[in-house]
């Protein structure tokens, strides 16, 4: 009985094409590099302008709140019943998680310092107040 295949056809094809690999790569490196700056900064915000130090991102919950005065955890939307309820549960849980707020520099102030005592009654101990890098 004769062989159906030759040997040689097999031989052939020891190589991956890779040019479609890497096309796919570059091609998925390139989406990445474009969403990823849209994904962290979701929510529009006009900060205020400041100095501040850099802090540990480990553990970091960020709230938001816009200009319209809509609440913002961690870039879902939430009413301040609900915040106050996840700030309490996460006080208790992980005192040491970091809470960043990002609040428009046009907001009234009186919504923030609402944000704020939220976050004091729920005894967190670290917040900070996101801001812009300053221009000067």
């Amino acid at each position: 009985m004769a062989r159906r295949t030759s040997i040689l056809a097999l031989q052939e094809m020891r190589e991956i094409n890779m040019t479609p690999l890497i096309d796919l790569t570059f091609l998925l490196l390139i989406t990445f590099i474009i969403t990823f700056p849209l994904l962290e900064q979701g929510i529009y915000v006009n900060l205020p302008r400041g100095k501040a130090d850099d802090l540990d991102q480990r553990q970091m919950r960020t709230i938001t709140l816009d200009i319209e005065g809509q609440l913002f955890l961690d870039r879902q939307p939430v009413t301040r019943d609900a915040l106050a309820a996840e700030m309490t549960e996460m006080g208790r849980a992980d005192p040491e998680t970091i809470v960043m707020v990002r609040a428009d520099e046009k907001i009234a102030y009186g919504k923030l310092v609402e944000i704020l005592n939220i976050l004091r009654e729920a005894k967190i101990a670290r917040m900070a107040l996101v801001t812009s890098p300053d221009g000067k």
